[in-house]
């Protein structure tokens, strides 16, 4: 069973409604022009544009879960228990090898400079219901902390976890038909069927289920080859330097950017997404290596050559798609290698004020209530106040008016180093 290198995301930032409209649907891919102010001309496409997953759900409220049963290793009658939650760490650093990681080399990595704390876990992909899928296993009582908040608050959903179920992440419950208290086939060394327990993203990005040390261990994952670590963004880069020098051969560390912590409001501008790149918003280094005009014609051709075909759920193409598939796909068209989550693609590139949008851009949306700061949704930006979108199941591909509402997290322009940087690590 293939390890799973390397788990990443990005957090969106809040930002201010902007009204982009349209006057006109685009007739080509080629044009530059900035957003236009007009609304679109009636008649013209008044759909969602943004798979609206979180329906009237407040986004602190809770988190969707059944009620725990007891663990089936024990055969107890009482419901697992897990301690309760002590306040949130933000979950900075991944270290991850395909073996287990000894006491001792996660001893020397919560000695480096500004780390607070670090926690072991199991990270693999797993086939569940026929399909690969990033899987944690964690100490329900410990990990709960490095979640995201309405997610690390739940405590039917750690239970859940504790009593031997799996939680998988909102986006991937709803999108796929998951029926809340029923169960998965997952499998590891075999073929095992565990109970659906809650619906709660834990704000990794890629990650899209949740299991106990134990079930994990069973699965075959490797014990404890994993390590969450928390400590001052501003000390990151430094700090990936120094983990990297106490890692055995094998090991790997990337960054992440925890959907926990909330945007202040001396963070980044409206209209901007983090990235580990380091560059601000709008921004433009000729070492990230733009996409050529053609290169952009080329993906845009093809995105919009997949209108009208079916949203399916992890689907990346040809004839079918999810939203960070038809992204995927149809960069690669004009050779572009792009990482497969919305989350990681928004480290692709430079953040791009709405006023500076250019065709190929990338739009990104927060669209799930359990973490709301997780970047959950993808479209393509066409020009002249449209987007290309694979939207939700019982949809089709379709070009429609881009938003820039409630939902909308930030753009960003694909560089293709970045892009392929990013990409690799998660290979």
């Amino acid at each position: 069973m293939p390890v799973l290198i390397s788990l990443l995301m990005v957090v969106g930032t809040g930002v201010g409604v902007v009204l982009a409209t349209a006057g006109g649907k685009p007739a080509g891919s080629s044009s530059s022009s900035p957003v236009p102010s007009a609304r679109p001309k009636s008649g013209s496409s008044a759909a969602p544009v943004v798979p609206l997953l979180a329906g009237n759900i407040d986004a602190n409220g809770a988190v969707p879960a059944v009620t725990a049963t007891p663990a089936a290793s024990t055969g107890s009658a009482v419901t697992p228990k897990v301690a309760p939650l002590h306040g949130l760490r933000q979950a900075d650093l991944l270290v991850i090898a395909p073996f287990t990681l000894s006491s001792q080399v996660r001893a020397a990595v919560s000695r480096q400079p500004g780390v607070t704390s670090a926690e072991p876990l199991e990270a693999a992909k797993v086939t569940i219901n026929g399909s690969p899928q990033a899987v944690l296993g964690v100490d329900p009582s410990t990990f709960r902390a490095y979640a995201a908040g309405p997610t690390a608050t739940s405590n039917p959903l750690w239970q859940g976890v504790a009593g031997g179920g799996v939680a998988v992440s909102y986006t991937m419950g709803t999108l796929d038909k998951l029926s809340l208290g029923g169960g998965l086939t997952v499998t590891g060394r075999q073929p095992e069927h565990l109970r659906v327990v809650a619906f709660g993203t834990v704000g990794i990005g890629g990650v899209d289920a949740v299991v106990s040390d134990a079930v994990a261990r069973s699965l075959g994952m490797p014990a404890a080859n994993a390590i969450v670590v928390s400590a001052p963004p501003a000390s990151l880069p430094a700090l990936v330097n120094d983990v990297k020098g106490v890692l055995p051969r094998g090991a790997s560390v990337e960054p992440l950017i925890s959907v926990t912590a909330q945007p202040s409001a001396a963070g980044l501008p409206a209209g901007s997404v983090s990235t580990t790149a380091g560059l601000p918003a709008g921004s433009v280094s000729t070492a990230g290596g733009a996409m050529t005009a053609a290169d952009l014609t080329t993906a845009l051709r093809a995105a919009e050559s997949r209108e009208g075909l079916p949203y399916v759920w992890g689907a990346a193409g040809p004839s079918s798609f999810d939203c960070s598939g038809l992204v995927q796909w149809s960069f690669a068209q004009a050779g572009v290698r792009m990482p497969r989550v919305a989350a990681d693609q928004a480290r692709t590139g430079p953040a791009v004020p709405v006023s500076q949008l250019q065709p190929g851009d990338l739009l990104f949306y927060h669209t799930d209530p359990t973490a709301p700061g997780y970047i959950s949704h993808v479209a393509i930006y066409l020009g002249n106040g449209w987007m290309i979108q694979a939207p939700q199941p019982g949809m089709n591909v379709q070009i429609v008016a881009a938003n820039f509402g409630s939902q909308f997290a930030g753009a960003v322009r694909v560089y293709l180093r970045l892009a392929a940087n990013v990409a690799a690590g998660l290979a």
